[in-house]
């Protein structure tokens, strides 16, 4: 298996772009994350646990957050390869989280995929959750290439941003489960921040900026700036949702509908749509008719909840990415993390 500094070298042209950059990398470093994925001691721990898991993870996106990881490390002047582990950690965990909150939510497809709990059952989906949250902390312990000092601190970071996410979780289920109505734009930003900024962003960039030795004031401007960015990716999957193409979402298409979730857009309507009650039976209903869906969107269309959760991504992108240029140094790396917010932008039009 090649390094990521071989898997950068091997592109003959630096890509210009984020955009370019998830293109260029996301499948070489899947096939690196991937081989901290262990094999049982037994076949049947392969069949019932491990290959399931692989697989899984094989359908894995993007993988924006290792390579941010990668990049923060770089824009700081480090080595890339000595990222490696925490950044297969960091993506360890989102298939932990993926695996969980489909179950949580009962969501049929992920990635244009059946769902890890329909295809082999709740009960082995939770356990290889379980495995996949393991590899956290397990994969940076066993890293010969990392001294004690940056373990323990990068460990601490890990053992923070689940904490955080796990909190994020548990209001977004809580408020669903309890037919919460009384949530506030506040109240979602905090959820969202919790669930989604921190692991998406924010511990990606300050754990790669920690690994390639960066000044306390650079992983600190890192990690601000993936609060800001992670809060905005958090947005604009929320908008794919209800108004991206539906092939594009890889997922149920505004299955947030069907599962009564809180997002900004929902949020926003609730405190400024004459059509309140009637978007609060929708959302009580676990309604799945694309016309019904449609007319729920039609409502934060309406109220402006739409426009407004977008001029807040945007807006907080833009103000992120001045923060950014001002506290770290230039680098081709700084530039492709400025770009990841153009990025995010870019996919809420």
């Amino acid at each position: 298996m090649n390094t990521i500094n071989e898997i950068i070298a091997a592109v003959e042209e630096p890509p210009r772009s984020f955009e370019e950059y998830l293109s260029y990398y996301a499948d070489r470093v899947g096939d690196l994350v991937n081989e901290y994925i262990p094999r049982g001691s037994h076949p049947d721990m392969d069949r019932y646990l491990y290959d399931p898991l692989l697989d899984y993870s094989k359908n894995g996106g993007k993988r924006h957050r290792p390579l941010i990881c990668f990049a923060a490390c770089r824009a700081v002047g480090g080595d890339m390869a000595r990222a490696t582990s925490a950044a297969a950690a960091i993506e360890h965990f989102h298939t932990a989280a993926l695996i969980h909150d489909d179950i949580a939510d009962e969501a049929e497809l992920r990635r244009g995929e059946p769902c890890l709990h329909l295809t082999e059952g709740m009960g082995l989906a939770i356990n290889m959750g379980d495995l996949a949250l393991s590899l956290v902390n397990g994969t940076v312990v066993n890293d010969p290439v990392l001294d004690d000092a940056c373990k323990v601190r990068v460990i601490a970071e890990l053992i923070e941003m689940t904490r955080r996410t796990i909190e994020g979780q548990a209001l977004d289920i809580g408020w669903a489960r309890d037919g919460r109505y009384d949530i506030t734009p506040e109240d979602y930003l905090v959820m969202a921040t919790h669930k989604t900024a921190h692991y998406s962003g924010a511990v990606p960039l300050a754990i790669g900026a920690t690994i390639g030795g960066g000044t306390e004031s650079e992983i600190e401007a890192l990690r601000n700036y993936g609060l800001d960015t992670g809060l905005a990716f958090q947005i604009q999957d929320d908008l794919l949702n209800l108004v991206g193409a539906e092939e594009s979402t890889q997922k149920d298409f505004r299955n947030d509908i069907t599962e009564g979730k809180r997002t900004l857009m929902v949020v926003h309507a609730l405190q400024h749509s004459e059509d309140r009650d009637r978007l609060i039976d929708i959302l009580s209903s676990k309604e799945k008719d694309p016309a019904v869906l449609a007319e729920a969107v039609g409502i934060m269309e309406a109220s402006g909840s739409i426009d407004y959760a977008r001029s807040y991504a945007e807006n907080l992108t833009s103000i992120a990415k001045n923060r950014l240029v001002d506290m770290v140094r230039p680098s081709t790396s700084r530039d492709l993390l400025v770009s990841m917010a153009d990025w995010f932008v870019k996919r809420l039009r």
